[in-house]
């Protein structure tokens, strides 16, 4: 069986002071990612990896998502490549569209949204190369920026993203695509094939989010996920029941895990709600052990 990376998020709520230990204890219980959030409003997503891989030494961090809106290519490479000096190896970069609402509320919402994340994702890649950039795009221009401290080892930027034309877009400039909580492997076949129209190479990743509830009492699981399968539901456009979600006893989580990493992720990336998230995930990756690398 193929291989599949198994990351918890620090969920946005969650106030910034507690992300070191949390950080440190999912470490230790032998998760591979850990994945922050940068939604308007809530926490910074550089400075949250920044915490994080200062509280860990071999967690790979992720940053999902960074809004293109919100970031000038120039200094989002910039603060990746530092973050990537200081710890090779360890971050992923997540960019997408952003909320519309979200980036209209802050003024900064794109005449062409497609357009944006192209040339954000393509500059920010070839800054993170050490390459001189020359870019008068229709939303991004850059009049021969280069970085002086280029990262000795190229961080991935994968592309947050759900519409198809911007899965097309990701297949074509990203070097990974990371999927919204709520996608099941029913959908991953149609995310897979819209990547490869816009033409991914082998080394393109898939990365999957996922709320999670992992409990003996189907009830309480049921009721723990229902405000956020319902709001998710309404924003994917979807029946909540339809809402993809990892969860129930431990076995029965294991399962989902198992059927997303046979419809092609990469990775999951568990966004677990209700209480003592770390022992419903320390239960999850108990029962994992096994097959998991196998």
């Amino acid at each position: 069986m193929a291989n599949v990376r198994i990351g918890v998020m620090y969920d946005r709520d969650w106030a910034p002071e507690g992300l070191p230990g949390f950080a440190r204890r999912a470490e230790a219980l032998g998760v591979d990612d850990l994945w922050v959030v940068e939604d308007l409003g809530w926490n910074g997503g550089v400075s949250a990896a920044a915490v994080a891989l200062g509280a860990t030494e071999r967690l790979t961090v992720g940053i999902g998502i960074a809004p293109a809106p919100l970031r000038s290519p120039a200094l989002l490479a910039m603060e990746l490549a530092t973050l990537a000096r200081v710890f090779p190896g360890r971050l992923v970069a997540g960019i997408g569209h952003g909320v519309r609402e979200w980036m209209e509320s802050a003024g900064v919402a794109p005449r062409s949204p497609l357009a944006l994340l192209e040339e954000t994702i393509t500059s920010v890649r070839a800054l993170l190369r050490g390459e001189r950039v020359e870019l008068d795009g229709r939303e991004v221009r850059l009049d021969g920026v280069r970085l002086v401290h280029p990262p000795t080892r190229v961080p991935p930027v994968v592309a947050g993203v759900v519409r198809p034309r911007s899965l097309e877009l990701a297949g074509r400039v990203a070097d990974g695509t990371l999927i919204a909580e709520g996608h099941g492997p029913s959908d991953l076949e149609n995310t897979r094939a819209l990547t490869a129209k816009g033409g991914v190479g082998p080394e393109h990743t898939l990365t999957v989010l996922s709320f999670a509830c992992v409990g003996d009492d189907p009830d309480e699981v049921a009721r723990t996920l229902h405000p956020h399968t319902e709001g998710h539901g309404a924003w994917l456009g979807r029946p909540q029941d339809e809402v993809f979600t990892v969860s129930g006893t431990a076995a029965r989580a294991a399962d989902d895990v198992r059927a997303l990493r046979d419809s092609g992720a990469d990775t999951v990336v568990l966004r677990i709600v209700g209480p003592e998230p770390l022992d419903q995930l320390e239960a999850l990756l108990a029962r994992l052990k096994g097959w998991l690398k196998g």
